[in-house]
């Protein structure tokens, strides 16, 4: 038997290479214990408070042409505060998968936050469109939900994790014109906001990107950064590519999602990591949340007083 002796820099290399492997092991593990997910509480602004006027809410149907045999749901948002025989326009924020948001009693609750925080000044006049993703249906035989119901098939992911500029077409050629029908909407891409959750955000975070002409600020909540559709080269794009006029927040947790696709607190942290050494005027909150809305819905109220502040860097 041949012994073959090695160098003490190959001894070296090979411990190093095993204490790597392990780290990351130790991390994966930690990601997908979920008996470790933290759960937040709200605040007192994603509650009814008394005396503050209640905005309202209506939801309609849409049948897309830039995304050709599907329909959806989408709600608007209309605060009291709201004048249409005023000269001022409102503020415009567009939530993705609008059912997960427009809901008093659910993760986020942003009727509930809007009222409060228009109310306290702490955002301008703001209308809410809440726009589900589109389904291959000729009719919506009940209200969207995260799934499509058997036998129909959803466009979620194409909308959405798809790294173009088609999302952005269609709510400038269709949703926008459409609620402009009715309100007196901002042009003024500075008054404009974008936010979604999971493949919401990524899809948030695309529309501004393509178009900031459009939208400037953009609130990503655990953010699909990954390999779905090709999102995991934007950290790459945001070092390389001239300074946009974005504002961005971005939320994660810990315990989000590892798999096929990526590693979600990873792709996010980059992200962040891309976002500072580009000097963009963006905000990460990481805490120890899962693949859901709780932590974001919890500190939602917080991330519209950073995305609506009045200066900018």
């Amino acid at each position: 038997m041949i012994t073959t002796i090695k160098s003490p820099e190959a001894v070296f290399l090979r411990l190093v290479v095993i204490f790597t492997v392990g780290v990351f092991a130790i991390s994966a593990f930690a990601a997908d214990d979920k008996t470790k997910t933290k759960e937040y509480a709200f605040g007192p602004d994603s509650e009814r408070k008394e005396g503050v006027p209640k905005g309202k809410v209506v939801t309609k149907t849409w049948k897309s042409k830039v995304f050709p045999d599907t329909i959806r749901e989408y709600s608007v948002y209309v605060p009291v505060q709201y004048k249409a025989d005023g000269k001022q326009k409102a503020a415009v924020m567009v939530f993705q998968d609008g059912h997960a948001y427009v809901g008093e009693k659910g993760q986020v609750r942003v009727p509930i936050v809007f009222d409060n925080l228009i109310a306290a000044g702490d955002m301008p006049v703001t209308i809410g469109i809440f726009i589900n993703p589109g389904w291959f249906a000729d009719k919506l035989d009940a209200p969207q939900k995260w799934r499509a119901p058997k036998g129909v098939k959803s466009n979620r992911s194409f909308e959405y994790d798809t790294l173009s500029a088609d999302y952005a077409k269609f709510l400038e050629t269709e949703l926008l014109p459409e609620v402009g029908k009715s309100y007196r909407l901002t042009d003024d891409p500075e008054q404009r906001a974008i936010c979604g959750m999971s493949s919401g955000g990524i899809c948030a975070f695309t529309v501004a990107w393509q178009r900031p002409d459009l939208f400037r600020k953009v609130l990503s909540q655990i953010g699909s950064f990954t390999n779905i559709r090709g999102g995991h080269v934007y950290p790459s794009l945001i070092r390389k590519t001239e300074k946009k006029p974005l504002r961005i927040f971005l939320q994660d947790g810990s315990n989000d999602v590892d798999n096929q696709h990526g590693n979600w607190p990873l792709s996010n942290q980059q992200m962040a990591a891309a976002l500072k050494f580009a000097n963009y005027d963006s905000k990460f909150v990481f805490g120890e949340g899962a693949h859901n809305g709780n932590h974001g819905g919890a500190i939602f109220p917080e991330s519209l007083r950073w995305l609506w502040r009045a200066e900018r860097k």
